[in-house]
């Protein structure tokens, strides 16, 4: 039964299961959820949503791990937790959202630096935290871009 939830949740709900592309899908889902439940975009709710998928994704990873090998395409509850940390405290227009979601598949699929060494910690460790840097990463990009380009900033 324990195996059977971790899979759940770190497939998140079987999206890591399709066949092609799995972490895009994981972080568009992130976007939609983001997008359709704007009660969790404010940051004293958001910070400890991604907190909590984020342990949720070091437990769940870690038993993939031992099923599947060292960080299993089906796990994608990273990407989810990276993408929200992509989009934290951004505002919610679509350039913005947009550009966190190729910031942060870039940066996840590149893995520049201490992302791609992030990847060798123990566990279900390794699984998240180099997507959580990913979504920092991500995160500060599209801040940089708003401010050098401030015709895309909404408002």
């Amino acid at each position: 039964m324990t195996r059977l939830i971790a899979k759940t949740f770190g497939s998140v709900f079987g999206i890591g299961y399709l066949p092609f592309a799995p972490g895009t899908f994981g972080s568009l889902a992130a976007v939609l959820i983001y997008l359709f439940f704007p009660a969790l975009a404010p940051l004293g709710i958001f910070v400890p949503l991604i907190i909590l998928t984020s342990a949720l994704g070091v437990w769940a990873g870690g038993i993939m791990e031992k099923e599947y090998g060292k960080d299993p395409s089906s796990a994608v509850i990273d990407e989810l937790a990276g993408q929200w940390l992509a989009l934290a405290a951004l505002p919610a227009a679509p350039v913005a959202v947009f550009l966190s979601f190729v910031f942060f598949r870039l940066y996840d699929i590149w893995k520049p630096g201490p992302v791609d060494r992030a990847q060798n910690l123990p566990d279900g460790w390794g699984i998240m935290v180099d997507d959580l840097l990913a979504g920092l990463l991500a995160n500060l990009s599209v801040r940089l871009v708003l401010v050098l380009l401030p015709f895309l900033s909404p408002g």
